[in-house]
Order: structure tokens, then sequence, then C-alpha cells
């Protein structure tokens, strides 16, 4: 196929599947079928796009011409190809995980659920692959309004409270800050297109620069940096496969995603670097890393603590986008990646744990080890890959930020990385300490071998399995994100 239709078809593939997942309703086997059948293709048609990336080639086609210099189109660069394959690498081991869990968790409203899955995936290849600031936008929105009914999933009080916190966040930032900055930025330069080097440069004073780089990184609410952060944690109250979602496979990484392209393709490295206009943005990361963190500690619901370590952990994507040298970009674009093998596993635990003992306080979790050992280990290699520890991926991104950061001379800010990884050993490796030498409370651990469905058990069993193997089978990795580094 043309690489150009190749483009195109990804983009359109979920969304073309997801009628099917309608007219299925009645049939819940063949509706999963599939949500199973559409993702392979999705991520089959991606990663044929794969070498041609890697051999510098940028295909992608354009849909609509607006006007001179704006249009709706996509083209295939490093950055996109990998969010890319995390979003639909991950939706099929997501998808295979949401059967078991909504089955063994008898949640109602399953083909909606499924349906609006497919279109939030549509709309994060858009973002992935967008030529332009206005496609990007187009797909931003779509992903925010396909993902608010997943979030009221269950139609409680609760879930109807939590999405509207989650849809006014998102939506005032991108309206307020974000489509502003982009209009700015076309009334300045004439073009919205994502250029290497950036578009920026010699079009307006430094005040104006600052101005504007304040607008897109506030105004990308998806990157939850404080304080526009309180949609994450307020999304909590959705189904575990859609926390999922949120944390490592499309909306959390649209955000980093979106900051890091903008930096990289809209203000250039270069401009940034040599006017030190993102030395701010550098230590809001800093502080966001701590004070989530921090956060985190004093949180006793898995799913609440899992959140703001998000918060944390996406804040180290947001700082190798400031620091604008090569190390921190290759640094934060592995981050994306690693964060989401090691989240999505320790959130499809949570999930498990819920399934199939119904807890979801960690003070209830005392010797649950020992009824979930698989479900527990995969926790531990998940935490241990956040925190950075090898044999574990997280190991690598966390290095290359580290050189980064000491190449841009921000000593500070290397003794937050080395605190905040203290703080991720804090609040996720007590859990696991709990669940294995500590008996329930009654000073016995309730007997019998009490796992979650297969369907459950098998995903988070290969995403822990991909921490261990990105970080011994890095270099694939490696060579995308230098592509992205510019070398």
């Amino acid at each position: 196929m043309n690489p150009s239709y190749t483009t195109l078809a990804a983009v359109l593939i979920p969304l073309i599947g997801a009628p099917f997942i309608i007219l299925l309703n009645k049939r819940p086997n063949y509706r999963e079928a599939v949500t199973l059948v559409t993702g392979v293709i999705l991520f089959l048609v991606v990663l044929s796009l794969v070498p041609i990336v890697l051999d510098g080639g940028r295909p992608g086609i354009e849909l609509i011409k607006i006007m001179p210099g704006l249009s709706l189109a996509f083209e295939v660069e490093p950055l996109g190809m990998l969010f890319a394959l995390i979003a639909s690498g991950l939706w099929i081991v997501t998808s295979v995980y949401a059967i078991g869990y909504m089955r063994g968790h008898h949640e109602e409203h399953q083909t909606r659920f499924y349906f609006f899955f497919a279109v939030a995936i549509t709309a994060a290849i858009g973002v992935a692959f967008s030529a332009n600031l206005l496609t990007l936008f187009i797909f931003y929105e779509v992903l925010t309004l396909s993902t608010f009914p997943l979030v009221t999933h269950h139609g409680t009080e609760a879930a109807m409270r939590g999405g509207r916190v989650y849809l006014g966040i998102l939506i005032s930032t991108s309206i307020m800050f974000l489509l502003l900055a982009i209009v700015w930025t076309w009334d300045l330069t004439g073009t919205l297109d994502f250029t290497q080097g950036g578009i920026l440069s010699g079009q307006a004073s430094n005040g104006v620069i600052l101005a504007l780089l304040v607008l897109y990184v506030f105004g990308t609410g998806k990157a939850a940096l404080m304080p526009f952060h309180r949609w994450l944690p307020a999304a909590m109250v959705a189904p575990t496969p859609v926390s999922a979602l949120l944390h490592a496979v499309a909306v959390v990484k649209a955000g980093v995603f979106t900051v890091m392209k903008v930096v990289i393709y809209i203000f250039g490295l270069d401009l940034l670097a040599s006017t030190d206009l993102s030395v701010w943005l550098i230590y809001v990361a800093a502080a966001t890393i701590l004070i989530a963190s921090l956060v985190a500690l004093t949180k006793d619901n898995l799913k609440a603590r899992l959140a703001y370590s998000t918060i944390s952990q996406l804040s180290y994507i947001v700082l190798g986008a400031a620091l604008a040298n090569s190390w921190g970009v290759i640094g934060g674009s592995m981050h994306i990646v690693t964060h989401a093998f090691g989240k999505i596993t320790l959130f499809f635990c949570a999930g498990a744990i819920l399934v199939a003992s119904h807890k979801t306080e960690i003070s209830d979790m005392k010797g649950i080890g020992r009824q979930m050992p698989f479900t527990m280990i995969a926790f531990l290699i998940g935490s241990l890959s956040i925190i950075g520890l090898p044999p574990f991926a997280g190991t690598w991104s966390k290095w290359y930020l580290v050189l980064g950061t000491l190449e841009g001379g921000h000593y500070l800010v290397v003794a937050v990385l080395i605190i905040s990884s203290l703080l991720n050993i804090a609040y996720l490796l007590p859990i696991v300490v709990n669940a294995f030498f500590i008996p329930e409370q009654n000073g016995e651990t309730s007997g019998g071998f009490k796992e979650a469905p297969l369907s459950c058990i098998i995903p988070l069993l290969l995403t822990a399995a991909g921490c261990i193997i990105l970080f011994i089978y890095s270099e694939p990795l490696l060579e995308l994100t230098l592509k992205i580094g510019g070398y």
C-alpha cells in the first residue's frame, strides 16, 4: 500500500471497527472479537510505517486544504511514530484485559464502552500523526469528548461529578489557552505546520515567545502539569481499563506528546536553548514531580495513589522537553514508552485485585500476595520500572533525563530526580511488602489461590514482561528516539 494511504488507514481503522461493535451489541463474543481484530490490524499497519520513518521518510497525506498554509493533514515523524506504536500496541492488551475485567466485574453498557474506546484510539492516532497544529487540536478535542463517556461509565453521582471535573478542566484549558496559542502562532508565522527546527525563531520578541510557551504548556491540560491536574485523580471513578487508557495508552500520553511535539517542531530546541525561555518550565515540572509524589504517599486508595504517581511521572516528560537539548528529548521520549508499560501494569494489577478480592484500599491488601502471586509479582516489576532500577525499562529513560539535566547545568534538578525515585520507592514498594510479608489483621491470610480471570492475568504478565524486554532490547527504542533528538 502507498505509505500515504497507510497513514490515513491507521487513523481510520478503529473508526471503521466502531460501528460493527455497536451492531454486535447482542453478540458479545463477536463484538469483542471485532475489537481485538481491529486492534491487531491497526498495530500491524502502524508497524509497517516504522522502516520508512527510520530511513528518514515522512509519509503523509493532505485531506482538506482550508487555505494556503492551513489544512487538515497527516504526516508521520519519529515522535508521532513512537506514540502511535504505544497507543496501537497497548490497545490490544488493554482490550484483552477489558474483556476479563468487564465480564468478571459484571459491568453494564459494555458495548458502549468498547465503542468509545475505539473512537478514543482513532483520536490518539490522529494526534500522533498530525501534520500541523490545527489537525492536532481537532483530534485532541475528539479524544477528550470520546473519553468522557468512559469516565462516567458507571452513571453514578460520583462518576458524573468526576466526569464534570474531567471535561471542565480539559475543555477550558484547551479553549482558553491552547486555541489562543494556535491562533497567535498562525498570526505570527502564517503557518501551523510542524517543522524540523521550529517556526517561531525570528518571528517575535522573547516576551511573546515566553507567553506562547506558557499558553501551550498550560493549554495542554492532558499533560496534568500542576495546577491543572485535578481532572486526572477525579477520573479514577472510571472502570480500571479506562484508567489504563487514561494513564498509559492515550489521554495523558497525548498531553505530554503534544508538549514535546510543540517544543521540538513549533518552538525549536535551538530557540529555547539560546534564550533560556524554558527554564521556568524545568522548575515547574520539577515541583510537580515532587509535590505529586508526596501526595501519592498520603493516599490509601490504590488507584488514587497511582493517579498521583502518574501526575509526577508525566512531568519527567515535560522536563525532558523543557531542557531543550537532545539528551532531554531522548529521555523524555523514552519515558513515554517506559512509563506506559510500567503504569499500565500497575493499573492492570489494581483492577485484578478489585475483580478477585473487591479490595481498593492499600491497608486492606495485607497478605494478598499469597492469594494473588502472579498479580503482585507483576506489580513489583511495574513498580521497579517506574522507580528506574535495572534491569527494568524505566532505567533508560531516567538515565537519559539525568544526562540532559547535567548537560543543561541544572544540578538542583538532578537532586529532584534522585529524591523522586526515593519517593517512588516509598509509595510503591510497601504495597508489595505488605502483600507478601504482612499477614491480614486477623493474623492469617484467607487461604486459597484467588487470581482474577485469565484474560486479566495474561495482559498484566505481558506488560510486566515488556518492562524487562525494553531494558534488555532497548536498541530499537533508542534508535527511534535518537531520530527525535536530532541524531
